[in-house]
């Protein structure tokens, strides 16, 4: 046990400790502008919520040669009067027939009248297209209210078996508080990712639940490897001041937390240049969200909440 302490105090010396928690009012004030950027996106930009969520239409057509995507999207949207998402898909093997998806919500049936009018508006701006409709689906806004609720479910499940496991693995640091700042600081990651959806102008729709738990498993996993650390140093070092203790295992998990976040951030950095040189928006609205989960996640694990359970801990001393 001795080696151990002399290990960790060697550790500590070579170690440059830097003052988190005397800085964690900054810290704290930074995370919440940041959710109130957000409040602010969505009441100013709006969220644009895809039909998987609300419902409507989705129509599929088959063409040749080469299209633009905004151009499709104006002219749907100018002939049915709906806001219209294009997206192009895959070649057909062995031909030169390309598909793109048209996604849009109406207060009336996507009739027969309306889809051969459609038709034609595409085949008269785009006459060597050969534009033939494949097939259209009609969803329903029930549907996609049972599988947003199923999600709202699983995310509320995920944070109480979260806030569970926290409170028995580290139970000598601080128990339940230190699950419940752990979850506090998973609302504060998926926060971020809201945002960046709604200041992208991506929709709300599947891939949202895709980046939102790729987070929820992310995030906390930074989050375990700093409370590991302080568990481990109050076993060796009892009689440090709480704020010492704290800032000199964040001082050593912060490379490894820098690190394991610029590997993957910058992987997906590289994923979301190739997408946009492609333009492939389907990947973009994955990519995008995820490195500003993934920056928000390296951050507030390390000024979010230790700080938040610095604070609790000390308050509660004082009390």
């Amino acid at each position: 046990m001795s080696k151990k302490k002399e290990s960790l105090s060697s550790m500590a010396q070579n170690v440059k400790i830097r003052d988190f928690c005397g800085k964690r009012k900054i810290f704290l004030v930074i995370s919440l502008c940041l959710i109130v950027l957000t409040l602010l996106a969505s009441f100013i930009m709006g969220v644009r919520i895809s039909i998987e969520f609300k419902g409507g239409t989705i129509a599929t057509y088959s063409y040749e040669g080469t299209v633009s995507e905004n151009d499709l999207q104006k002219l749907i949207a100018d002939t049915i009067e709906a806001d219209v998402t294009v997206q192009l898909g895959e070649t057909f093997t062995g031909e030169n027939t390309t598909s793109f998806t048209a996604s849009f919500s109406l207060d009336k049936p996507f009739s027969a009248e309306m889809q051969d009018n459609l038709l034609k508006e595409l085949n008269k701006q785009y006459p060597e297209g050969k534009i033939t409709l494949l097939e259209s689906n009609d969803i329903a806004p029930a549907s996609g209210k049972v599988f947003f609720i199923k999600c709202i479910v699983a995310a509320i499940f995920a944070a109480i078996v979260l806030i569970l496991y926290i409170a028995w693995r580290f139970k000598r640091i601080s128990g339940w508080s230190a699950g419940v700042f752990a979850v506090v600081t998973l609302l504060h990651d998926l926060c971020i990712v809201f945002g960046a959806f709604v200041i992208c102008g991506f929709e709300i729709d599947s891939v949202f639940m895709a980046v939102i738990l790729t987070i929820l498993g992310y995030s906390v996993n930074d989050t375990i490897v700093i409370y590991d650390r302080i568990r481990e140093n109050q076993k060796l070092m009892p009689k440090a001041e709480l704020t010492e203790l704290v800032n000199i295992s964040l001082s050593q998990t912060m490379r490894r937390t820098l690190r394991t976040s610029i590997t993957t951030v910058g992987a997906m950095l590289v994923v979301t240049i190739v997408a946009a040189i492609s333009g492939v928006s389907s990947i973009l609205s994955f990519s995008i969200p995820l490195i500003a989960g993934m920056t928000a996640g390296c951050y507030s694990s390390l000024c979010v909440a230790p700080m938040l359970w610095v604070t609790w801990k000390t308050r509660k001393k004082k009390a």
